[in-house]
């Protein structure tokens, strides 16, 4: 497949500021724009294509700016507008591309919208939240759940009738059968393509729409293992038929890529949250040209291990399924723990967070890298008494919730709080991190920093990931080899995702040339493969034409 101009996001890498832990610019010991300000260059360092920024919108902060109380404002605890302008110019300097965090299935119940609608049911916007009435015995409508625990329903005495919530019960849900619902979204991404952005995250994108009919959703079957979320969370127990990926949530996508045509395609990522049938929901999600550009789910962000044949069944279905659409793929992010940790290579992160990201930078689709990722973080300890997640405080402790992946960068390793900030930052950062603070790994050649900087520059100049095909080589465990394929021949990564060294003969690929300058060190001679722990090799196979 040839890749046009316009479809740089195929190929593109992706980097995830979550902004409360960026950098502080202020002193308040929250991160905010003025502190992305700062660090732009770093960001401009790895080679990125474009930057996604979490939401920095006006809110209560109930879940940290994942509760929107006006899509127009900036929070003051972020900024202002005009430091948003100055964040938007300097990336665009850079030919990098600003991704806004927009999430548009549920505001704050500090919102206007909500304010007015929640007063009775026949004002001019009472149909425009999920509202209903309970059953005969007063018990909410239907057995929906609610992902941060308990029921979905929440009770509202002014209009006599629950309300529902995906989320916290300070997160009501949009009703997007509400013609004026979807308008008035779609004038939000407009105000923000006005300002000049190149796109949007979408924020759990099938939970715009509902069952009308509000059907009780039936129990997961009892030799399934379906769920991504935690064993503790009920949630996990229901098949989620009837409160998300309802049909007419694909029709208004259709509405919101024709918006985004008129603005030269603008980009749209979503983050997809389903349990079964992935590849056939992320197919439809991002029907070429009609709905996404690209989504991610959740199936390698959940695992807890390098387990090869996983990561194999996991990327090679998908691959198979998408037909005309496209995925995304990515190890962390904001609401998992980080990959070094999760992955078990807390020490060795300076070979394992490279060969990591490298992996995952092979296979077909988009990238998106998470803050702190390129430095070989772990996940943070946290403290109960630090603790700001209401999803870690409400199953503590057997889950602890996303504080870990949240706790702030540290920029350098001679200042109070990693140079995050002067006063004690929202969360603490973590020693270890300070240990391996950005301006430390500046200096050191063989640095998480440096080795990823160095293979995402060599990966820009590969034409085989740019437009090729993709297939599994068979190889024993723990190894992973995926080629990527042209007309002229094929690239080949072999990854060792694990401690031990590996030596093997590797059938098949005796006329291979070792490929050198992505920073990693496998040995193949006399088709005899030699990785060390957390290496890689990638070959090349020429094929005449």
């Amino acid at each position: 497949m040839t890749v046009q101009r316009d479809e740089w996001w195929r190929s593109a890498v992706i980097y995830m500021v979550y902004i409360r832990s960026f950098r502080d610019g202020n002193g308040d010991g929250i991160g905010d724009l003025p502190g992305l300000l700062t660090e732009v260059d770093h960001i401009a360092s790895l080679g990125v294509d474009a930057v996604w920024i979490s939401p920095f919108f006006k809110s209560p902060m109930k879940d940290f700016g994942y509760d929107v109380a006006d899509y127009r404002e900036v929070d003051p605890i972020f900024g202002t507008m005009a430091d948003f302008d100055a964040v938007l110019a300097a990336f665009h300097a850079r030919n990098i591309r600003v991704l806004l965090d927009l999430v548009v299935s549920h505001t704050s119940d500090q919102h206007d919208w909500f304010s007015e609608s929640r007063l009775s049911r026949s004002g001019p916007k009472a149909d425009w939240y999920v509202w209903a009435d309970p059953k005969s015995d007063g018990s909410p409508p239907s057995n929906w759940l609610s992902l941060f625990g308990g029921s979905a329903w929440q009770w509202e005495p002014q209009r006599g009738q629950y309300y529902l919530h995906n989320f916290l019960r300070s997160q009501p849900d949009l009703n997007y059968h509400t013609p004026q619902v979807q308008d008035a979204i779609l004038d939000v991404f407009e105000f923000w393509l006005e300002r000049g952005v190149d796109g949007f995250r979408l924020d759990v994108v099938n939970f715009y729409v509902h069952d009308r009919h509000l059907q009780d959703n039936p129990p997961v079957p009892a030799d399934a293992d379906l769920s991504t979320v935690p064993v503790s969370n009920p949630y996990g127990r229901q098949l989620h038929l009837h409160d998300k990926n309802q049909p007419e949530n694909l029709v208004f996508l259709e509405r919101l890529r024709r918006l985004m045509r008129r603005y030269g395609d603008a980009f749209l990522l979503g983050e997809l949250g389903v349990d079964e049938e992935v590849p056939e929901w992320t197919r439809r999600y991002t029907q070429a040209c009609e709905r996404l550009h690209t989504a991610y789910t959740f199936e390698l962000l959940a695992a807890k291990e390098p387990d090869p044949v996983h990561i194999r069944n996991v990327v090679s279905a998908m691959d198979r399924g998408m037909g005309n659409g496209w995925t995304a793929w990515s190890l962390s992010n904001l609401d998992n723990p980080r990959v070094v940790s999760r992955w078990h290579a807390e020490d060795c992160p300076d070979r394992a967070a490279p060969l990591f990201i490298a992996l995952l930078a092979t296979f077909r689709g988009t990238i998106c890298l998470y803050q702190g990722e390129e430095l070989g973080f772990e996940d943070a300890r946290v403290a109960f008494e630090d603790v700001q997640d209401p999803y870690g405080l409400e199953f503590w402790p057997v889950y602890k919730g996303r504080d870990g992946c949240r706790t702030p960068i540290a920029w350098t390793s001679q200042a109070p709080h990693g140079g995050f900030s002067d006063q004690a930052p929202w969360l603490p950062v973590d020693p270890r991190h300070i240990t391996r603070s950005v301006e430390y790994q500046r200096e050191s050649a063989c640095s998480s920093l440096n080795r990823v900087r160095r293979f995402l520059s060599w990966r820009q100049a590969q034409p085989e990931f740019h437009a090729g095909s993709m297939r599994f080589l068979d190889v024993p465990a723990p190894l992973v080899a995926v080629a990527r394929e042209r007309e002229h021949g094929s690239l080949i990564g072999i990854f060792n995702p694990g401690p031990a060294a590996i030596e093997l003969a590797l059938a098949g690929l005796a006329g291979a040339k070792v490929v050198t300058g992505h920073g990693f060190s496998g040995h193949f001679e006399r088709g005899r493969m030699k990785l060390d722990g957390y290496d890689a090799a990638y070959l090349r196979v020429e094929r005449e034409i």
